[in-house]
């Protein structure tokens, strides 16, 4: 399975960081058609057709992790353009 990670540091709190999380997340939903699910305070699940992933917050960083099915694996490029632009413009 194609995979990819995307990592961005941060000197944000927390509590900025999960509502990051989650308008990222949702955005992804709406784009995407995947379902995201909060696990505990820090990891947001992220599933879907051919689309598995992570995002993790830890105390000085954003991580995004995911995994993609064969047919999935041709919008990989366009994907992780789209993380990293949300995270570029929503993480300080």
């Amino acid at each position: 399975m194609p995979s990819f990670r995307v990592r961005k540091a941060t000197t944000q709190p927390r509590s900025e960081l999960r509502e990051t999380a989650s308008a990222l997340a949702a955005e992804l939903e709406a784009a995407h058609g995947v379902r995201a699910r909060w696990e505990g305070d820090d990891v947001v699940a992220i599933r879907g057709a051919g689309v598995e992933g992570r995002l993790t917050l830890d105390d000085d960083a954003v991580e995004v992790t995911v995994r993609l099915g064969l047919l999935a694996s041709a919008f990989q490029g366009p994907l992780r353009a789209e993380i990293e632009r949300y995270l570029d413009e929503h993480v300080s």
